[in-house]
């Protein structure tokens, strides 16, 4: 596996090559290009990660899981995933630190483990990639994209925990 790159790199400058494109000059408009991405984004992941930082700080977060833990009960999600579901759409790091927590208390095969797992794996953190994504093409009216995404996280949760309940 240690050749896929040094491969990949060779095969990118002999395509250039044949097609008389200046790999070089590409390479370096593409990072330019990035660099302006980035300074685009950066406002709204930063908000996005001071606010996941101040509700952690605060114990809102305790509070609002508390609050919302009957509700996805009977949605069939277990108290002790609820957490994640929450926090999922906001930050990717923080909810792999949950899952690790999740792993450590319950174990990977356990019922709760594998309602983690498997909530982990069909959602995304929607607040992130349409920063980045919006950001990127200069959107600023994101209409119905970003509560259809939340919508869809909560029924992969929903539809998580019932196919590892039944299987």
């Amino acid at each position: 596996m240690n050749y896929v790159v040094p491969v990949l790199l060779i095969a990118v400058l002999v395509t250039g090559l044949f097609k008389r494109v200046n790999v070089y000059d590409g390479f370096v408009l593409g990072a330019r290009k990035s660099f302006d991405l980035t300074l685009s984004v950066f406002p709204y992941l930063a908000a996005i990660f001071i606010m996941v930082n101040a509700l952690h700080a605060s114990g809102l977060d305790v509070y609002v899981t508390k609050l919302l833990s009957p509700p996805f009960r009977l949605l069939g999600v277990p108290e002790e995933v609820v957490q994640l579901v929450l926090l999922r759409p906001f930050s990717g790091s923080g909810s792999l630190a949950i899952l690790t927590d999740v792993y450590k208390q319950y174990g990977t095969d356990s019922y709760v483990g594998r309602c983690a797992s498997v909530i982990m794996g069909s959602s995304e953190t929607v607040f992130y990639v349409a920063s980045v994504y919006f950001s990127g093409t200069r959107v600023r009216k994101t209409g119905w994209a970003i509560p259809i995404a939340l919508f869809c996280n909560l029924l992969g949760a929903v539809t998580a925990c019932l196919l590892c309940r039944i299987i």
